[in-house]
């Protein structure tokens, strides 16, 4: 949970690098809200249309979450060495998204790069 109110934190925050275990933690714990956010919109009937499905909460969450991951996905890229403009490799179809997953499975760059010195080394210097 930490690492999720890590990136709320840093909610604009599109300079510096984000670890692999901040990205994927991040993305674990925002499925898990974005799943709770429909359940809650089913068992509201706050959902758009006549079948159960998202709503209100949905939306709204899923719009005040927007910014964040977007500056954690920067600075996942980031730390493998990639500009942030790579995300727009997700514009490309069906390849793009697979670019992208495959960028931020990578490992993090060594040393310090021109974003900042490696987060995972900072951490183990404590």
């Amino acid at each position: 949970m930490n690492w999720y109110l890590q990136a709320i934190r840093q909610y604009a925050d599109f300079s510096g690098r984000a670890r692999r275990k901040e990205y994927w933690m991040f993305f674990l714990y925002n499925i898990i809200f974005l799943i709770m956010a429909v359940l809650l919109d089913i068992a509201l009937d706050t959902n758009f249309g006549p079948e159960p499905g998202p709503g209100i909460f949905y939306l709204l969450y899923a719009l005040f979450m927007l910014i964040p991951s977007l500056a954690l996905s920067v600075r996942r890229l980031h730390d493998t060495g990639k500009s942030g403009w790579s995300l727009l490799f997700g514009l490309i179809p069906i390849a793009g998204p697979i670019v992208l997953i495959v960028f931020y499975l990578t490992d993090s760059e060594a040393g310090i790069n021109k974003w900042g010195p490696n987060p995972k080394e900072e951490f183990h210097r404590f």
